[in-house]
C-alpha cells in the first residue's frame, strides 16, 4: 500500500512560467511552528526558488506565515530553508543548474506520513510566446475533448 499523501500547497504558475524536465523529492528542514502552519496549508510560493550552496541546497523565499498561537517564539516567515538531498542527486542538480543555466522550483509541498517533503523541479524559463503557445495548445485540447463528448452522448 502507498504512504499517505496529504498535499498542502502546489505552485500553480511554476508550470506556466517555466518548462519543468525533471522533478525531486527531498525533505525539508523545518521549526516546530513552521510544520503547525504549514499543516494548515498558510504557505506562499510567490518568488521562492532554490540553489545549491557549498554541497547544500536551500530553499528561498518560500514564505510560511507564522503559527498563529505560536507566541514570542515564532519562526522568520521567510528565512531559507535547509533541503535533504542525497549527495549524487546534489551532483547531478549542481551540474545540471551549472552547465545547462536550469532553475531550481519548488513544485509543492505535501506530507508523506509524517515527514514534510518538498517536490523540486529542474526547470528552464518559458518566453513570453512559448506561454502563449501552451495556452492555446491546451484550449485546443479541451474543445477536442468536448467536441468527442457531444459526439458519444
Amino acid at each position: 500500500m502507498a504512504d499517505p499523501v496529504k498535499i498542502v500547497a502546489t505552485n500553480r504558475k511554476a508550470r506556466h512560467l517555466y518548462e519543468i524536465l525533471e522533478s525531486f523529492e527531498a525533505g525539508i528542514v523545518l521549526k516546530g511552528s513552521e510544520v503547525k502552519s504549514l499543516r494548515e496549508g498558510k504557505v506562499s510560493f510567490v518568488d521562492s526558488f532554490a540553489r545549491v550552496h557549498e554541497g547544500e541546497v536551500w530553499l528561498y523565499n518560500l514564505h510560511i506565515s507564522p503559527y498563529e498561537k505560536g507566541g514570542y517564539i515564532n519562526h522568520d516567515p521567510l528565512r531559507n530553508r535547509k533541503l535533504l538531498f542525497h549527495k549524487r542527486e546534489i551532483r547531478k542538480i549542481q551540474t545540471e543548474t551549472q552547465v545547462k543555466g536550469l532553475t531550481m522550483i519548488p513544485l509543492k509541498i505535501y506530507f508523506r506520513k509524517s515527514y514534510a517533503k518538498v517536490e523540486v523541479g529542474l526547470g528552464k524559463g518559458k518566453k513570453l510566446f512559448d506561454r502563449r503557445e501552451s495556452i492555446a495548445k491546451r484550449d485546443a485540447e479541451r474543445r477536442i475533448e468536448r467536441a468527442s463528448k457531444d459526439r458519444e452522448s
